[in-house]
């Protein structure tokens, strides 16, 4: 008889861990399931709330579609029974607001647009038309002279390239030649300024000091708002330095300092008077 509790007894022991294990790996079984449920009361509650704002701007567009351009009159009595407005969509008032435009009843001042088309007088046009300089001015005025026929721009452009592909290519008396006939037969040119410009490099180069600062004094005075100014000056300077004219190189450099500050120009000119100085 003993011999049986004693294996009965064992059996229970070792039945005993496994009890333990099996326990412990459901309680984790159930935590994780009540994890998910947790997520997936939260998503609902999330799809819910989205579905009930969604039907809500539904209800609120059917309404607007609906609703008549002038609503009929109604009694006080029966406004104040039947809801309106946010009430009879279920939506709190604060959500729908409401915005009356009151129409102006008086319409806009005209405004004059025909305005009188006058033709300038030809003394007033003739004071803004500068001849060119060497001319005396008055052929354009001589009567039975016909004026000169305008060149293509194109033609203009290719004559202007060419000359200055003659500097380049070491060409400089030639490139001077052409670029003042430039100058001089196109003065109204938008290339005419940097013409007379790239005359006096050329003359510079060939070592005639005198003659390029004639030019560059010509370009200053001509065409005192081209984009070859600025350079214009900074060479006729350096044409004052190489004709022992100091002075005059400084009032330059100091001209181009104080009348455009902050330039590239102006650096350049403060460096030469720092060289000049005595």
């Amino acid at each position: 008889m003993r011999p049986f509790f004693f294996r009965l007894f064992a059996v229970v022991a070792l039945c005993a861990p496994t009890a333990c294990a099996t326990t412990a790996a459901s309680q984790a079984e159930v935590g994780r399931l009540e994890a998910e449920l947790r997520t997936l009361r939260s998503s609902q509650a999330k799809l819910v709330e989205r579905l009930e704002r969604l039907e809500t701007r539904d209800a609120v567009s059917r309404a607007r579609s609906v609703a008549p351009a002038t609503p009929a009159p109604v009694s006080s009595a029966k406004a104040s029974d039947e809801p309106t407005g946010s009430e009879a969509l279920g939506l709190p008032p604060s959500e729908l607001a409401v915005v009356r435009l009151k129409p102006k009843k008086e319409p806009a001042p005209r405004i004059a647009t025909a305005v009188a088309v006058v033709e300038p007088d030809q003394d007033q046009m003739e004071m803004f038309i500068s001849p060119a300089e060497g001319s005396s001015g008055t052929a354009s005025a001589s009567p039975g002279r016909a004026e000169p026929p305008d060149k293509d721009p194109a033609i203009l452009e290719a004559e202007y390239e060419h000359a200055v592909s003659l500097l380049r290519t070491g060409n400089v008396e030639g490139g001077v030649d052409q670029l003042t006939r430039f100058a001089e037969t196109n003065p109204r040119h938008p290339r005419a300024d940097n013409a007379l410009y790239f005359t006096g490099l050329g003359q510079m180069g060939l070592q005639d000091p005198a003659s390029a600062a004639k030019t560059f004094e010509r370009l200053i005075k001509t065409y005192p708002a081209g984009d070859a100014i600025l350079d214009g000056m900074l060479r006729l300077a350096e044409c004052r330095v190489r004709l022992n004219q100091a002075v005059d190189a400084r009032a330059l450099y100091t001209r181009v300092v104080t009348q455009f500050p902050g330039t590239a120009a102006a650096t350049q000119a403060e460096q030469r008077l720092a060289a000049l100085s005595p």
